[in-house]
C-alpha cells in the first residue's frame, strides 16, 4: 500500500496513462474526458503554483466549493505539497466559513466564485491570516476592488496554472519530491461536521486513514478499469470524497453530473455510466421517476408494471432464502432456507425472466444501459426504495460509516449483498456492539455500535476534551449509533443513542426504525416521530404532494389548497390506515411505540434548515418551528 494519496494516484498514472480519469461537461453540454496523465500534469501544476504563492507544508489551505472536476485537482495539488485541506460547500454561511478558515489558521483558500468571496469579505476582521483567494470562476472589477481593500489578493485558477506550470518546468522533479517526503501519518484534511446541535468540530483524517479502505473495495464493487461512476453528491462531504479516491484506486473515471432529474437522468443516457454514489433521497427520486413515466403510459401499463415489481420481490426473496443472502440474526439455518426457498424461486424464474425482457430492461436502458450497480449511504435507505431496486435487476450497496471514520465501515458486496443490513465490516475493520455498562453483546442484540480500525480519526481539531467522548485509548471509538451484527458480521443500523425518546412510563424509544417504516408507506416523504416525557407517541409527517394531490383528484376530492386539502379526513384517514398498519405489534413493534396521534405538514423539511447535508432530521430545530403542533398532538393527554 503506498503511503499518501498522491502516490498512490502516480501509481495509477504509470499504469493507466490514457485512460479516463475525469469526465466534465463543455460549454455545449457534451462530457469531455480527461486521461489520468492530463488529470496528475495538472495536479502537479496547480502544486507548484501554490508553492509559488507561499505554500508550504504542514499548511492547512481552504478549498470552499461544489463538487466540480477543479476539486479532486485542487485537493491532490494541496496534498502533494504536504499541505492539508479544509473544505467546505458554497451553501455554508459566511460565519460558518469564517469560523473554518480561522479557526484552522488557513492563510490561502480556493473559491469557487465570486459569491464566496463575498462571503469572505463579510467576516474579514474575523480572518487575519488569510491572505490569498484563488477562484475556480472569474471576479468583476468591483469584487476585485473590495478584495484589494480588504487587504486580500484573488488570483484566478486560470492563472494559477499558467504560474504552476512555468515553476514546474524549470523545476520538474520538484512537486514529485514533495510527494516522497509523504507519510501516512501526515494529515489529509480537516472535515468539520455538519452535526445536528453545537459548533461544527473538526475532524482529521490522514492519507492512511483513507488508504487502508480501499483493498477492501476490490470486493466490494469488482470494476473493471475504465469504468465510469457519475457523481452527484457534494465533495467536501467525507462520503464522496473517500469514493472518489476508490475510484482512482481501482483505476475508474468521474463524470460530474447534479442531483436534479432534469440533469441527470439525461446524463445516465450521455455517458452511460456503470456505478454511481448517491443519498437515498436521489434512489428515491429515479424511483418516483419511473413510477411517475409508468404511469403516464396509462392504468395498464401502470397496473401491469406493478404486478411485474411485486413478482419481482418475491423472486428476490425465495432466490436471497435459497443462497443463504438473508441476514443472520438469530442462527438461521442455511440449509433448511435453502430447502424452503429452492421450489418456489425455481418456479418464479421464468416469470422474473418474462418481467425483465417485457418491462424491467426499459428501466436500465434509461439509465444508460450499463448501470451495474448504485452505492447509498449518508443516510438510512428506505426499505421501499431497496425493495423497488432490486426488484427491477439494479443493485442497491447500502454502506455505512462517519466523518469520524473517514468515513467508510461496512458495505454490502456487490454478489453477496444482503438487504436490510449496510453490508459486511470492511478488512481490518472490527466492530462491537456493547449495553450501557460496556458488556459486548452477541449478534442479534441492539446495542451501542462501536469500532476500531485504521479508518478511526486522528481527533477532533484542537478540541481534546471532545475527543476524549468518543476515542478510546485502545482504538475504539463510540459511533452514537445503536445497532446490531449478524453472525456473518454484517451491521443493521437501527437508531441513534442521542435521539432516544423516553416515554412518561420509562420506556426507551428510538425513533428512526419507527420513522423508516411510517416511510414506507407511498403516501409519506418525511417523518419525525415526538413524544419525549410524553405518555404516546406521535409524528409530524409530510406526505407525498404529487400523490396526494393525485389521490384526491382521482376520488373527487375538492382541491381549492395544498394546505386545506391536507385537513381532509380522506386524507388523514388515508395516511392513517398506513401508520397504523406499518407500526403495530404484527410488524414487529411494542404496543408503547405506535404512533397515536400525527400532524400533516405541507411543506418538506428543507436542507440547511430542518435537515443537515447529510438529509438527517435536525430534531431540535424541527421541534422548535413547529412547537404549537406539537403541543397540540398531546394536548388533554
Amino acid at each position: 500500500m503506498e503511503q499518501t494519496l498522491p502516490l498512490m494516484l502516480r501509481e495509477r498514472v504509470r499504469a493507466i496513462p490514457a485512460v479516463g480519469a475525469q469526465y466534465a461537461k463543455d460549454a455545449s453540454g457534451h462530457f469531455q474526458p480527461k486521461t489520468y496523465q492530463q488529470f496528475y500534469d495538472e495536479i502537479r501544476h496547480v502544486a507548484a503554483g501554490l508553492l509559488e504563492l507561499g505554500a508550504k507544508r504542514g499548511d492547512h489551505i481552504g478549498i470552499i466549493s461544489d463538487n466540480r472536476q477543479e476539486w479532486l485537482v485542487s485537493d491532490f495539488a494541496v496534498l502533494s505539497i504536504g499541505a492539508a485541506d479544509v473544505p467546505r460547500g458554497c451553501d455554508s454561511l459566511e460565519q460558518e466559513i469564517a469560523y473554518i478558515l480561522g479557526f484552522t489558521d488557513c492563510t490561502i483558500s480556493f473559491v469557487e466564485n465570486q459569491k464566496q468571496i463575498t462571503k469572505i469579505l463579510a467576516r474579514r476582521e474575523e480572518l487575519p491570516l488569510l491572505k490569498t483567494l484563488i477562484s475556480y470562476d472569474t471576479v468583476d472589477e468591483k469584487t476585485l476592488e473590495a478584495v484589494k481593500a480588504g487587504g486580500l489578493s484573488v488570483c484566478l485558477y486560470e492563472e494559477l496554472l499558467k504560474m504552476g506550470e512555468k515553476r514546474h518546468s524549470q523545476n520538474p522533479e520538484e512537486i514529485d519530491a514533495e510527494m516522497n517526503k509523504g507519510q501516512g501519518e501526515d494529515l489529509a484534511t480537516i472535515i468539520f461536521t455538519s452535526g445536528t446541535t453545537g459548533i461544527p468540530k473538526g475532524v482529521m483524517l490522514t492519507h492512511r486513514n483513507f488508504l487502508v479502505q480501499q483493498p477492501s473495495f476490490r470486493l466490494v464493487f469488482e470494476t473493471k478499469t475504465g469504468d465510469i461512476w457519475l457523481s452527484v453528491l457534494p465533495v467536501w462531504h467525507v462520503f464522496e470524497r473517500s469514493i472518489e479516491y476508490v475510484i482512482f484506486y481501482l483505476g475508474n473515471g468521474i463524470a460530474y453530473s447534479k442531483p436534479i432529474s432534469s440533469v441527470l437522468l439525461p446524463d445516465f443516457q450521455n455517458i452511460r455510466p456503470q456505478w454511481m454514489v448517491s443519498v437515498p433521497r436521489v434512489w428515491e427520486s429515479i424511483m418516483d421517476w419511473t413510477n411517475r413515466n409508468v404511469k403516464q403510459q396509462g392504468w395498464f401499463w401502470k397496473n401491469w408494471f406493478n404486478f411485474f415489481v411485486n413478482l419481482g420481490i418475491m423472486y428476490n426473496y425465495f432466490r436471497d432464502l435459497t443462497f443463504g443472502l438473508l441476514p443472520n440474526f438469530h442462527g438461521r439455518i442455511r440449509v433448511l432456507d435453502a430447502i424452503i426457498g429452492f421450489f418456489p424461486w425455481v418456479l418464479l424464474c421464468p416469470a422474473r425472466g418474462l418481467a425483465w425482457l417485457l418491462v424491467f430492461r426499459r428501466v436500465k436502458k434509461r439509465l444508460g444501459g450499463r448501470f451495474r450497480a448504485g452505492i447509498s449511504g449518508g443516510g438510512s435507505l428506505p426499505v421501499k426504495v431497496d425493495l423497488f431496486f432490486n426488484a427491477v435487476g439494479l443493485r442497491l450497496q447500502e454502506g455505512y460509516g462517519l466523518t469520524e471514520t473517514s468515513p467508510i465501515v461496512a458495505v454490502r458486496r456487490y454478489k453477496a449483498a444482503r438487504r436490510n443490513t449496510v453490508g459486511q465490516v470492511l478488512l481490518d475493520t472490527e466492530c462491537r456492539i456493547v449495553d450501557n455498562k460496556g458488556a459486548i453483546l452477541q449478534p442479534g442484540n441492539n446495542g451501542h455500535l462501536q469500532v476500531r480500525g485504521g479508518q478511526v480519526m486522528k481527533g477532533y481539531y484542537r478540541k481534546p476534551e471532545e475527543t476524549a467522548k468518543v476515542l478510546f485509548d485502545d482504538g475504539w471509538i463510540e459511533t452514537g449509533d445503536i445497532a446490531m451484527m449478524t453472525y456473518d458480521n454484517e451491521v443493521r443500523i437501527t437508531g441513534r443513542a442521542k435521539d432516544t425518546i423516553v416515554l412518561r412510563g420509562g420506556e426507551n424509544v428510538e425513533p428512526i426504525p419507527i420513522e423508516l417504516k411510517i416511510q414506507e408507506s407511498p403516501w409519506v416523504a418525511q417523518c419525525m416521530v415526538v413524544g419525549q416525557d410524553q405518555k404516546y407517541l406521535a409524528a409530524l409527517i409530510v406526505p407525498v404532494q404529487e400523490a396526494i394531490m393525485g389521490f384526491a383528484e382521482e376520488n373527487n376530492i375538492p382541491i381549492v389548497d395544498y394546505d386545506l386539502l391536507l385537513q381532509q379526513p380522506e386524507i388523514n384517514e388515508l395516511i392513517a390506515n398506513d401508520v397504523f398498519q406499518l407500526v403495530s405489534p404484527q410488524a414487529g413493534f411494542k404496543p408503547f411505540e405506535r404512533i397515536f396521534k400525527f400532524r400533516l405538514i405541507p411543506k418538506p423539511f428543507a436542507v440547511g434548515v430542518e435537515l443537515t447535508g447529510k438529509m438527517e432530521l435536525i430534531r431540535q430545530k424541527i421541534s422548535a418551528n413547529y412547537s404549537r403542533e406539537i403541543a397540540n398532538l398531546f394536548k388533554g393527554k
